[in-house]
């Protein structure tokens, strides 16, 4: 990684004092080691080279923005989470407490609450609006998926004042913030835009962990605990559980090693095929006489239809791989004569609208805390990561190279393999 691609923009020099008092503050001198292995950081050290780093995020001395004229606005967008409502909570108590901010707006499902046509007045939030939200699941603003014109977004901003920006989002949502913090930097604009990451599946890159990720794996275990309820109390039962992952396969893979009665894990990242799973199967069936499977939604595509198109956030449409699945283990054991009772269950939206873990909502109150240092502190076009078990500041251009994936090499993968006991390869 080139150091500069770790270099987080900002708006200009801080002159204002932080209000916060009897607190440490973070100087722009403290960073997070990007690479965590001793050898990697002794090779580049040895070539000459400095060791890339994040900006350690954290609430500066200085500040860019004058408190007690700032108005900010704060954005959901995409899929619902654990946590969502938190994060809200967490930056107008912030902006309010620790700043001293009065208006904050909450705009409306997603970016279309920044476009006029839809009518989508924002939401005045304060301390009281927000007072108990995070005991509940979803979002307080709405959400929606798709993008909206840029440059009519901005002009939103600027009708209202906005000198801070928050949006919290998935991989689209981060690409809409960077688009509208570089139609701010075309027109010369003091607007701060800052990203915090949501994706249940924890596969945005740079980011070791993004919230609703732990409440998603915590909530998953009452569903594989159920479907192994069912396996054993049948003759050649099998629970298949279908969770959440379109890319990336994490929450399969962490379901599997919290509940170590999972017996197969299908992810994305790892292929396999109908015929080289059904004769794993049946050998567990013939050994144990049960048997609980967990795939990810978006393993085995290639198993499931044609091209199913976009939707509007750009992502790809998935066929429904637990129903090929459910369909082609009955047809199989059917067709070998052997008697099969088979559970099917799919939590998906009963996890995602939960209300957060005790876990998440401390991670969302500090991942709010975080982007409030940065915003005012002048930051622009970043997000809040996590790496190291430290908050840092990523630019959002580096976040959206890529997606994280499991590493079918990698030693999560590895202890999924020894966890279930699943054959490497089943294909």
């Amino acid at each position: 990684m080139n150091p500069d691609d770790f270099r987080v923009n900002r708006l200009g020099g801080c002159l204002y004092d932080n209000p916060m008092q009897g607190i440490s503050f973070t100087t722009d001198k403290d960073a997070v080691l990007y690479h965590g292995m001793l050898e990697e950081i002794k090779l580049l050290l040895d070539d000459g080279q400095v060791p890339p780093a994040f900006d350690m995020a954290g609430p500066r001395e200085k500040i860019f923005f004058d408190p007690s004229t700032l108005s900010c606005g704060i954005v959901t967008c995409g899929g619902l989470c654990p946590g969502l409502n938190d994060v809200i909570r967490s930056l107008v108590l912030s902006l309010h407490h620790h700043y001293g901010v009065k208006r904050v707006h909450g705009f409306r499902y997603g970016f279309e609450g920044l476009n006029p046509a839809y009518y989508h007045t924002p939401i005045e939030l304060s301390p009281k609006v927000v007072e108990s939200i995070h005991q509940k699941g979803g979002s307080l603003l709405g959400s929606s998926r798709g993008p909206q014109d840029i440059s009519t977004m901005v002009d939103t901003l600027v009708n209202l004042n906005i000198g801070i920006f928050f949006a919290i989002g998935g991989d689209g949502t981060l690409r809409g913030a960077a688009a509208i913090a570089a139609e701010v930097k075309r027109r010369g604009l003091n607007i701060a835009i800052i990203a915090i990451p949501k994706t249940i599946d924890n596969d945005i890159c740079h980011v070791d962990l993004s919230f609703g990720y732990e409440t998603a794996v915590s909530e998953s275990r009452h569903s594989t605990y159920a479907a192994h309820v069912e396996a054993v109390g049948a003759r050649n039962g099998v629970g298949l559980v279908k969770l959440m992952g379109r890319e990336s396969g994490f929450i399969a893979a962490s379901a599997a090693l919290a509940n170590s009665e999972v017996n197969f894990c299908l992810i994305p990242e790892v292929g396999f095929t109908m015929e080289g799973l059904l004769k794993a199967l049946e050998k567990r069936l013939r050994q144990r006489g049960h048997a609980v499977i967990v795939v990810g939604e978006g393993a085995g595509q290639n198993l499931v239809s044609a091209d199913l198109g976009e939707d509007a956030s750009g992502n790809r449409k998935l066929g429904d791989i637990g129903l090929v699945l459910c369909d082609e283990i009955k047809a199989h054991f059917k067709a070998i004569n052997m008697n099969l009772t088979l559970k099917y269950i799919d939590p998906s939206y009963m996890i995602r609208s939960t209300p957060a873990s005790a876990y998440d909502s401390a991670f969302c109150l500090q991942l709010g805390h975080y982007a409030v240092h940065a915003g005012m502190a002048g930051f622009t076009n970043m997000l809040v990561g996590h790496w190291n078990n430290r908050f840092t500041h990523v630019p959002i251009p580096m976040a959206v190279l890529h997606r994280k994936r499991v590493d079918p090499a990698g030693r999560l993968w590895s202890s999924v393999l020894m966890a279930t006991g699943q054959p490497f390869d089943l294909t």
